[in-house]
């Protein structure tokens, strides 16, 4: 079913660039701006599409978002007109910039929809660039770069601004996925009953189907095609990060990417000449969240946000899991694979396969704008086989903000209508984590842990744990470095120890 305001795909582009000189490379708006061209190319509108955009999204950088990230070559100040300006648009007037999580890219193109529906808008493109690869290049050859671009008006700004971390977290050095993430893959590990070594080889595993996937993938940075040993064995060139995470489980965010995508209302595509053939329909969608912050979690393992999405999203489209053909499963880290795949009950070694583009580790990181390739590429395979199903799920900060999906080029059976994310939102927040103490003293019980590296040397270690009297904590051990070897060399799972709380950070030492 189709009328003039179904909301439809019609273009999709994807670049990845591998420019070695910094003087010479596109910098991230130039990026952004070549994938729209080649999104309108594919759509088969060309510059007449682009003209046409009334709406022009643009992903946040990793630069404004991250202090690991900051840009000493400044940047634009409002993005999407930076973008409208280099594709020669004029009409546009809603120009967004979203907040930061790589919930964004699906979540935007839901809202869109909805507004393509309301007739609200016609035709709108959703883009992102991340040129860290350059930045990273330029400032190790001591190369001066100027990125800035000034605007006399401010975007409209999109998602939630509120970041990912508690102060009570930021106290005990928590302030990034490098942090949170290895936390939720102890958890997992204690769960299923292995030692680290053991659940090493099982990331291998499963993140060598990744990999075998980015070595066909052109667009892919990383194309080696490793194996489950090259992936978990813990070597000077793969060291851990945060342990129990080697280096290559890690998403890899420099690197020089970007994407486009294009939709418009079947109307608009009709009036612009873009033939049938090119078009991909979202059937199904949702967004919800878990616990904002990682230490009010029910539990280290699942994401009741995640459960919802996928329900409401499959009930929407009418269909089951069982019914789509191609997957790709958020994968910044291997806890985010794991824990999606088990709230939706689908196999880690399903035989459709869990990526489209290779992941997050292997294909490229770019930021917050992943999953604008993974809907690019979703898009592409749709297409290659008519009538197919493809889902996209999408992940924002710590296993906290899920998106979902679910296309093909098949016309849907009924309106874009998804349900309000709140009227199932409120279940998820009525479930809530143990209380949490911020000055923690007393006997204590490690429920999950991380030691961090740096250049492959124990530096420091986060625990959250259970006081006797059942209150959660936060903590880190002593800064010594005998004892952080030994701890990375052990396993603190369920290990018991004292906590107190010195200067306002708690200190756990283990019996």
């Amino acid at each position: 079913m189709s009328n003039d305001l179904t909301p439809v795909l019609v273009g999709c582009g994807q670049l990845t660039q591998r420019e070695a000189d910094p003087l010479q490379a596109l910098n991230a708006m130039d990026l952004a701006a070549a994938a729209a061209r080649l999104a309108a190319e594919d759509a088969q509108g060309g510059d007449a599409l682009l003209q046409a955009l009334d709406t022009i999204v643009v992903i946040r950088s990793f630069a404004d978002t991250s202090w690991r990230f900051t840009s000493p070559f400044g940047g634009p100040s409002n993005p999407p007109e930076s973008v409208a300006r280099r594709i020669g648009n004029q009409r546009a007037k809603r120009l967004v910039y979203t907040w930061p999580g790589g919930n964004m890219p699906q979540w935007s193109v839901n809202r869109l929809f909805e507004m393509v529906t309301r007739g609200e808008v016609e035709a709108a493109m959703v883009c992102g660039a991340e040129a860290l690869a350059t930045q990273r290049n330029a400032r190790r050859a001591d190369v001066s770069l100027d990125w800035s671009e000034e605007s006399s008006r401010q975007p409209l700004l999109w998602g939630v601004e509120k970041r990912g971390w508690s102060d009570l977290e930021a106290r005990h050095r928590m302030e990034g996925a490098i942090f949170a993430y290895p936390m939720f893959e102890n958890a997992l590990r204690g769960r299923a009953g292995r030692s680290v070594a053991e659940h090493r080889q099982s990331m291998g595993e499963l993140f060598a189907e990744f990999a075998s996937v980015a070595a066909q993938n052109p667009l892919a940075d990383r194309r080696a095609g490793y194996s489950a040993e090259q992936i978990a064995d813990v070597t000077e060139k793969n060291p851990y990060i945060g342990l129990p995470y080697t280096r290559l489980m890690n998403a890899n965010p420099y690197i020089d990417q970007s994407a486009a995508l294009i939709l418009t209302s079947v109307g608009k595509a009709r009036a612009l000449g873009i033939p049938e053939h090119r078009w991909v329909y979202l059937h199904g969608c949702a967004d919800a969240y878990d616990h904002w912050y990682v230490t009010d979690r029910i539990d280290y393992h699942s994401s009741p946000a995640m459960r919802s999405v996928a329900r409401e999203a499959l009930e929407m489209a009418g269909c089951s899991l069982a019914d789509i053909d191609r997957f790709d499963i958020y994968s910044c880290f291997p806890s985010a694979v794991q824990i999606a795949c088990e709230e939706m009950e689908l196999s880690l070694n399903d035989s459709r396969g869990l990526t489209v583009t290779g992941g997050l580790p292997y294909f490229g990181g770019p930021g917050n704008n992943y999953v604008t390739h993974a809907i690019a590429q979703m898009m592409c395979e749709l297409r290659r086989t008519p009538g197919s199903t493809g889902m996209v799920t999408a992940n924002g900060n710590y296993i906290t903000k899920q998106s979902m999906g679910i296309y093909s080029t098949d016309a849907p059976a009924k309106t874009f209508a998804p349900r309000p994310p709140q009227l199932y939102q409120a279940r998820i927040d009525a479930d809530r984590g143990p209380d949490v103490v911020e000055q923690a003293d007393g006997r204590a019980t490690v429920e999950t842990y991380t030691v961090m590296h740096n250049r492959g040397i124990a530096d420091s270690a986060i625990v959250i744990g259970r006081q006797d009297d059942g209150r959660r904590f936060i903590a880190n051990t002593i800064d010594d470095p005998g004892l952080l070897r030994e701890l990375a060399d052990s396993d603190l799972l369920g290990v018991t120890g004292r906590v107190r709380c010195r200067d306002k950070r708690n200190l756990f030492v283990p019996d």
